[in-house]
């Protein structure tokens, strides 16, 4: 179709109206499906980083993915990793119960949180690490100043403290809200607890000016990133809240 359009062109006077309405609407054509091509034959490459990007944000919150931006096959990098280290992905739901049927990797948290808390499929990375201790990995998504936020916190089997930690962003102000992603502000989440010493639910708190050290649930806000922390801070109890009666189901378990 397009070789018949240029070859009809070639024999039409080039100086007429026609010639230059249908020469560029040719050309519109033309490029439309170069580019549809092009999006076609990139989408397997586009949707393979897209999966390796979330594997390294999942390996990050277990501090596994150190070597990975050296390394000569990234992706054979984390994907011998996220094998090494991932035991089992499910999902579960409000009640604490698996879901069965649903794969955990590639559910859209922007989605299911969008649901009623009820209606949600709520997505779990169990890992075992060298020494055989076992971690649980939550996925996070929330909304910082500028944009969407994300990230993944990991737990100990106690269904409590906070083995590690990873956020990004989208769009944050660059020194300020965006120091979300550094290594810096992540391992402050280190150690700390969800709930209190009564089992009651309490997140962590983004402290404007500083949290106490001696607060097992609260870090430090990012200095001029006030918005940005809060947004955090709100990502991490809306999601981890969803959570709130597995855990204790599995607290539960570790203690008959």
């Amino acid at each position: 179709m397009i070789m018949g359009i240029l070859d009809n062109l070639r024999k039409m006077d080039r100086n007429s109206n026609l010639y230059t309405f249908l020469y560029a609407s040719g050309m519109v054509i033309l490029v439309a499906a170069l580019l549809a091509i092009a999006a076609t034959s990139l989408k397997p490459a586009q949707q393979k980083n897209k999966e390796t990007e979330k594997k390294i944000d999942i390996l990050k919150s277990l501090g596994k993915a150190d070597g990975v931006e050296t390394a000569s096959n990234k992706h054979k990098f984390v994907e011998d990793a996220f094998n090494k280290y991932i035991a089992e992905m499910f999902v579960v739901n409000s009640k604490g119960d698996k879901v069965e049927g649903v794969d955990a990797f590639s559910i859209d948290l922007k989605a299911e949180f969008a649901k009623p808390l009820e209606q949600r499929n709520l997505p779990i990375y169990k890992a075992t690490l060298d020494d055989q201790s076992v971690k649980y990995i939550i996925p996070l998504r929330g909304r910082g100043l500028w944009g969407p936020i994300w990230g993944y916190i990991s737990l100990n089997d106690d269904f409590n403290t906070i083995y590690g930690a990873t956020f990004a962003h989208q769009s944050e102000t660059p020194g300020l809200g965006a120091e979300i992603n550094t290594a810096e502000f992540q391992k402050q989440f280190v150690g700390k607890s969800i709930f209190d010493v009564n089992n009651k639910f309490v997140s962590i708190a983004v402290v404007k000016g500083g949290a106490d050290k001696s607060d097992p649930h609260g870090v430090d806000a990012i200095s001029g990133g006030t918005l940005t922390s809060k947004g955090l801070e709100a990502m991490i109890k809306d999601c981890l809240s969803s959570y709130e009666t597995y855990f204790n189901n599995q607290k539960n378990k570790n203690h008959e």
